[in-house]
């Protein structure tokens, strides 16, 4: 493993949930495209990193030309997304090399912090797969829906074993690519799955409380009032 260095960026989504015709990824976070704020930070953590970025096949053209009117000129491979998260970063795997390190990361969390990035890459170095996790602080229930209502299972849940899991998720790219060469499953919703139905094991370390995924308006006000705090207090 040669230790060089990528970003494989999923902004592949349509962003129904936030109930606006521009899909998330492109939306201004204090004045900035969600996107490229996200994109940025990897680069001030890892400045040589390889940047693969995964796009709706509609808007491929519109971010190549706002990289070019905004001088945002961060050297990207762009890859139409697939048919669903699985296929795109199948699709977007065959440009990392089998010797590399890559970081798997949604577009839609700007938030994770350079020195979080880091942390993750080094581990990857002696793990072949690395995931950030928060634990989780709700109570948690399980529930059926029955006939339009929701219906307690009655089953307890130890929450002191239940923890989030984040991006980025940081592989040794051969033994990622291995995993993705699975047929689909519908219980694959992140990278991680993949890897451990294949028996890579997983190495976790602890996720950032703010490294959240914007997905709804109310994600949205959430990260411009973070973003509008630490402006104010450098």
């Amino acid at each position: 493993m040669n230790g060089k260095k990528y970003l494989l960026v999923t902004a592949g989504g349509s962003g129904t949930r936030m109930g606006s015709a521009l899909p998330k990824q492109f939306m201004l976070l204090g004045g900035v495209p969600i996107l490229r704020r996200t994109i940025e930070i990897f680069l001030r953590a890892v400045p040589d990193i390889q940047v693969i970025t995964v796009l709706p096949e509609a808007h491929v053209n519109d971010w190549r030309e706002y990289c070019v009117k905004e001088n945002f000129l961060c050297p990207q491979r762009l890859v139409k997304g697939g048919f669903t998260r699985f296929h795109s970063v199948k699709n977007a795997l065959k440009y990392v090399p089998d010797d590399a390190v890559v970081a798997v990361h949604d577009g839609v969390r700007p938030l994770i912090t350079a020195g979080k990035i880091r942390e993750l890459f080094d581990a990857a170095l002696d793990a072949p797969a690395v995931i950030p996790v928060l634990p989780v602080t709700d109570t948690l229930k399980l529930i059926d829906r029955k006939e339009g209502q929701l219906v307690s299972a009655g089953e307890p849940i130890d929450r002191s074993r239940v923890f989030g899991a984040q991006t980025p998720q940081v592989f040794q790219a051969a033994a990622l690519k291995a995993a993705y060469g699975q047929q689909f499953d519908m219980l694959f919703t992140d990278d991680a799955s993949v890897a451990e139905r294949y028996g890579i094991p997983l190495t976790f370390r602890e996720g950032e409380r703010y490294n959240l995924k914007i997905t709804t308006p109310e994600d949205l006000v959430l990260a411009n009032a973070i973003i509008d705090s630490s402006l104010r207090s450098e």
